[in-house]
């Protein structure tokens, strides 16, 4: 990358960071895939249970093959004949992996979601959540964070899943109420009343969606 490009992400992420902190969640800066991994690796004792909803970015940094070679009961909710199942079993895991839609520079997450599964798992259950998030997912404030989720993550996700809403035909959202529609519910996370339980680390790369 760039290295304009790389410090800029530096000193942003640092912004952020400290916005993360002020919610009572952690923040990680990685120069990085590679470094993204080590420093995900090191938040997950050997042994616990890892599970995630959709994430590319968990993919991106090679995390999830590093889990599934490794010393850790990684629930591949893929491997599950019941999805129902594998779902709710990541409510009791000992750690959830996911990525963010959107992240604003003071540090608030944004999410949307179709099943809600992934959500309702940041929100509440698993012990920990550890979150891979590319520095192309941070927007000036919450508006901005909101707009990307709704006209950048979520038409490419519809288009990645061959699902038929009017997003998928336009690139943009256009307030649906599809039978289809992946824009069901609705996450801010401002702040974690559970210190020690949201993690979020900023990548310097273009990750996900």
């Amino acid at each position: 990358m760039n290295v304009n490009i790389t410090k800029r992400n530096e000193l942003l992420a640092q912004t952020v960071i400290k916005g993360l902190k002020s919610r009572n969640m952690t923040g990680y800066y990685a120069a990085s895939k590679e470094e993204a991994k080590e420093i995900a690796l090191s938040l997950i004792p050997e042994g616990s249970s890892v599970t995630m909803g959709g994430g590319m970015s968990v993919h991106e940094i090679g995390l999830v093959d590093a889990l599934k070679n490794g010393n850790y009961n990684f629930i591949d909710r893929d491997a599950y004949e019941d999805k129902r199942a594998a779902m709710l079993a990541a409510y009791d895991a000992d750690v959830f992996l996911s990525s963010s839609n959107a992240i604003t520079q003071d540090g608030i997450l944004v999410n949307i979601d179709g099943n809600a599964n992934r959500v309702s798992a940041i929100a509440q259950g698993p012990r920990k959540v550890v979150m891979i998030v590319g520095m192309n997912k941070v927007c000036d404030d919450w508006d901005g964070a909101m707009k990307r989720a709704r006209n950048v993550a979520a038409p490419i996700n519809t288009q990645r899943f061959g699902l038929s809403t009017p997003c998928t035909k336009t690139g943009t959202c256009m307030d649906c109420k599809s039978p289809d529609t992946i824009c069901c519910q609705f996450l801010i996370t401002r702040f974690s009343r559970h210190a020690g339980r949201i993690h979020v680390i900023l990548v310097n790369d273009n990750l996900g969606f």
